[in-house]
């Protein structure tokens, strides 16, 4: 029996250590940059804080001299920013979609709902980005003030920067939320506004809808956290239920949607 010996300068089969998959921090980064890299996003966030810094403005000229305080100037550039956060969070779950990455990024990354949860981080980190630039503009607001002849006033209440921080976030998870279960810019934009929309006025016209509406209008549930007072048992129930049918409830149909929605 001869073997043969291997032939000289023959070279050894390599083995390959499989590729680590890439972790949550780092997929976050990228769905953060995602954001500003599309031209939609990018002039989005830039109207968000454009807008902000108007309402600031327009209280340097027309309010009184009292009201011109750091809590004045902080909690009313809230609102407008938390209108426009859920249609960022919206893009950011249907850009995959409408603009037919899809397919590149969960070949990339197969398992979706780590893709999923990594946009969910960045959106969250967005609306903590929209609470601290608003705190930003408030400061900018005060010192105007103080040097103009308003209040100038910095005292803020600490749980109002709490609750700015629960409204930002909720918002913008809603929009993911509505994003995820319908997976269509348009569709999920109107559908979000809409639909809520059309509740609250049923609950106004509409005798036996109007104590539901109490605990399913965000509208009025989220209303308390624009205030400094301590919010009652009560008014946390109404946040926490109204917040279950408007984000959590989308949040975990769309999540059901798109891991089983086939990428073509």
């Amino acid at each position: 029996m001869t073997t043969t010996a291997p032939a000289a300068g023959a070279v050894a089969p390599r083995h390959h250590t499989p590729a680590s998959r890439p972790s949550l921090l780092r997929l976050s980064g990228v769905e953060l940059r995602k954001l500003v890299d599309t031209r939609a996003g990018r002039w989005l966030l830039i109207t968000i804080g454009l807008i902000a810094a108007v309402v600031v403005t327009l209280q340097l000229i027309y309010a009184e001299e009292a009201d011109q305080t750091f809590g004045s100037f902080f909690v009313p550039s809230l609102l407008p920013v938390g209108v426009l956060l859920p249609v960022l969070g919206i893009l950011s779950i249907t850009s995959e979609w409408s603009q037919r990455t899809a397919l590149t990024t969960y070949a990339l990354v197969p398992r979706r709902e780590r893709v999923v949860t990594a946009k969910l981080v960045a959106v969250m980190v967005a609306a903590l980005g929209s609470v601290l630039a608003s705190l930003a503009l408030a400061a900018v607001g005060t010192l105007v003030a103080s040097a103009t002849g308003g209040a100038g006033t910095w005292q803020l209440d600490g749980s109002l920067i709490l609750n700015a921080v629960i409204l930002q976030v909720t918002s913008v998870l809603m929009g993911a939320a509505f994003g995820l279960l319908l997976l269509n810019p348009p569709l999920a934009i109107v559908g979000y506004f809409l639909l809520p929309t059309v509740w609250g006025v049923l609950g106004e016209m509409v005798r036996p809808l109007r104590g539901p509406s109490e605990w399913l209008d965000t509208s009025k549930t989220m209303e308390p956290l624009f205030s400094s007072d301590a919010l009652t048992g009560e008014q946390w129930g109404r946040i926490v239920v109204s917040l279950l049918v408007w984000m959590v409830l989308p949040l975990a149909a769309g999540l059901f949607r798109t891991l089983r929605r086939e990428v073509s």
